[in-house]
């Protein structure tokens, strides 16, 4: 059984144990997946997320889900896109691993992630999708783990069709 699945939807609508948001370095929501998972969880989320003092690019917190449908909320903070060599896709691999390093630590077995640094953070969409399952398939391959379900949520048509397509590379 293939525990990692993509899908065309809202992220915010999904009843997993963890979502993960591509957040802004600061936590406290802006627009994008980011804007929409604070409007969604309430006010709650956001005291919670100012306890937590930010957060670094290709790090990973995690706050309760409150009004959400998941439990939790991982955010990780990717990379604003320049050129493709000024470190980025390390730091775009470093979201997904990282958050997965903390959603097992948490004992979560079901996790949603978007397309982290695609939107206002201009990572070009095939090469973002390419890094995301690299980094999902390392981390399932080189820690044990007890994930049942790993999901990648894409908003759009364009996406979704863009991270299946580089998906189907990586076997089913």
């Amino acid at each position: 059984m293939n525990i990692v699945e993509v899908l065309k939807g809202d992220i915010t609508e999904f009843k997993v144990d963890a979502i993960v948001n591509a957040a802004n370095s600061t936590l406290l929501g802006g627009g994008g997946v980011d804007g929409a998972i604070h409007r969604k969880a309430g006010p709650l989320l956001l005291e919670e997320c100012k306890k937590l003092k930010g957060c670094k690019t290709s790090e990973a917190k995690i706050t309760k889900g409150y009004n959400l449908k998941a439990k939790f909320v991982i955010h990780t903070v990717g990379p604003v896109y320049k050129d493709g060599k000024s470190g980025e896709p390390e730091l775009l691999y470093r979201c997904y691993y990282n958050s997965l390093k903390l959603a097992s630590e948490n004992n979560i077995r079901t996790i949603a992630f978007c397309a982290i640094s695609t939107g206002v953070y201009g990572y070009p969409k095939k090469q973002a999708a390419d890094i995301s399952f690299k980094a999902i398939f390392d981390y399932l391959k080189n820690n044990d783990n007890d994930f049942s379900k790993i999901y990648m949520v894409l908003y759009d048509d364009e996406t979704f069709e863009i991270f299946n397509e580089v998906f189907k590379k990586y076997g089913k």
